[in-house]
């Protein structure tokens, strides 16, 4: 699989894990997010609900449609 070309701080296999565990696993990953880092979070479909709780909770988030047609999804604190 090809990710998004930013180093991540941690990166998250979501792939095999059934809803809501990726979720609540990026959650718990940014809530102890330091200054620059960030997390990247692989999924074979688009977490739509993922990105109204980033936006709700002030984490910015990118989104790329991977090559095998999954989803790479780097998250960081938003700059203020």
């Amino acid at each position: 699989m090809n990710v998004i070309q930013t180093p991540a701080s941690k990166v998250i296999d979501g792939y095999g894990l059934e809803p809501p565990e990726p979720f609540e696993l990026m959650m718990e990953a940014l809530a102890h997010l330091r200054p620059g880092e960030t997390v990247l979070l692989l999924l074979p479909r688009e977490p739509f609900p993922l990105y109204q709780a980033l936006d709700a909770a002030g984490f910015s988030h990118q989104t790329r449609r991977a090559p095998d047609g999954g989803f790479e999804i780097l998250s960081s604190r938003s700059l203020e």
